[in-house]
């Protein structure tokens, strides 16, 4: 696994816009406030412009919802207790392993290294277990998986 900046960016808006909410995330109930793009943007050190198409791909996987004008802002869909590390990693990013550019479900092996596509399913299915079971909530509440 690979953590781009792309998703290491795309967490740590996701995380604000949670904090914003309260550290359960009210989400989708209208509790919290709205969290401005440019706001994240300085808060988390990341470029506006990186972090807008980010926006869009975490709008787009139904994580955020946008709301436009003076007061807008952006607001998580449901309560950060139901959204995993894992759900914004595939937003942002596709699948979670990948080898030589492909899912590595798309890994395909002849001859001596047929073996192969069994361990990189063993690693992203690995992977998987860790990101799907860690959410927004834990990681605001310090409650993450270790080890």
């Amino acid at each position: 696994m690979y953590v781009s900046a792309r998703a290491d960016y795309a967490l740590r808006a996701m995380l604000a816009v949670a904090d914003a909410a309260g550290s359960t995330g009210d989400g989708g109930s209208g509790g919290g406030e709205l969290v401005k793009a440019a706001s994240l943007a300085e808060s988390q050190d990341i470029p506006l412009s990186f972090l807008q198409g980010i926006l869009l791909d975490l709008r787009r996987a139904g994580l955020l919802h946008g709301h436009r004008g003076t007061e807008g802002g952006y607001a998580l869909t449901r309560p950060a207790d139901q959204v995993s590390v894992g759900d914004v990693l595939r937003a942002v990013g596709g699948s979670l392993t990948s080898v030589r550019g492909l899912p590595a479900n798309r890994a395909g092996y002849h001859g001596v290294a047929t073996g192969l596509r069994d361990v990189w399913l063993a690693v992203d299915g690995a992977i998987a277990l860790v990101v799907d079971r860690t959410t927004l909530a834990d990681l605001l509440t310090d409650h993450a998986p270790t080890g």
